[in-house]
């Protein structure tokens, strides 16, 4: 499913025009990110968590010549699954 697979499908299930729906996706990716730049998390209840996890630096090497690369450290968002989605998957 893509985006706008997924703003159809809300604009069904909620009742929405599509020009809603795509607000109502857009503002909640927006929220999300916006959080996750703070530093923060976005906790929901039965779907899962939103993270930042710290990536250290590294040491690592090109495939192609062999050659030492460094590998700066980085933020990555992080995504765990809550026991509701999980079930829901599985069922």
């Amino acid at each position: 499913m893509n985006k706008n697979e997924l703003v159809s499908a809300v604009a069904e299930e909620a009742s929405l025009s599509k020009s809603d729906a795509q607000s109502a996706v857009d503002a909640v990716f927006t929220v999300i990110e916006g959080e996750l730049k703070k530093g923060g998390d976005v906790r929901l209840v039965g779907f899962g968590n939103f993270s930042v996890s710290r990536r250290e630096a590294s040491t690592g090497r090109n495939p192609q010549t062999g050659a030492t690369v460094q590998i700066p450290a980085r933020n990555v968002p992080k995504f765990s699954a809550g026991k509701g989605l999980k079930d829901a998957v599985n069922s």
